[in-house]
């Protein structure tokens, strides 16, 4: 079979993670969870599990075939009743992409702040969005 989107659970080896970069330079629309902090960690973690001799090229590719990274944290809601999720939304556009490229990874958390028109948002403007609606209060945070 040819499929056009390939779900990957846990991202957790280096085996894995080259599977679905390379899936994703042939084309393939690649979605995985891979457990970390923040959207730009989860470049950094990808790119840290290969030996540093093969990074520049990781990055390369990496830099490529992305199209975002998403982080979600659950919150319990103001009514008691369940929780809310609050997302951290990295849009891979040209900037991230040389940033991932140039091994300037930390940059980019200053290109989402920046970047909303583009879809992106932070964990702390999804924070504070979710604190002013009401549906979380501060303490919980």
């Amino acid at each position: 079979e040819d499929p056009d989107v390939i779900l990957v659970g846990e991202m957790r080896d280096r085996e894995t993670i080259q599977l679905a970069l390379s899936a994703a330079e042939t084309g393939h629309l690649v979605l995985a969870t891979l457990h970390t902090s923040g959207a730009p960690n989860t470049i950094n973690r990808i790119i840290d599990v290969f030996p540093p001799e093969q990074q520049a090229q990781v990055r390369s590719q990496l830099s490529q075939s992305i199209l975002m990274a998403m982080t979600q944290r659950l919150f319990k809601r103001a009514s008691g009743a369940g929780r809310v999720a609050a997302f951290e939304i990295m849009v891979a556009n040209p900037a991230v992409r040389n940033l991932i490229r140039d091994n300037k990874v930390f940059q980019i958390m200053s290109i989402m702040q920046t970047a909303r028109g583009d879809g992106m948002k932070t964990m702390e403007a999804s924070i504070e969005e979710l604190i002013a609606s009401g549906q979380i209060t501060p303490e919980s945070v």
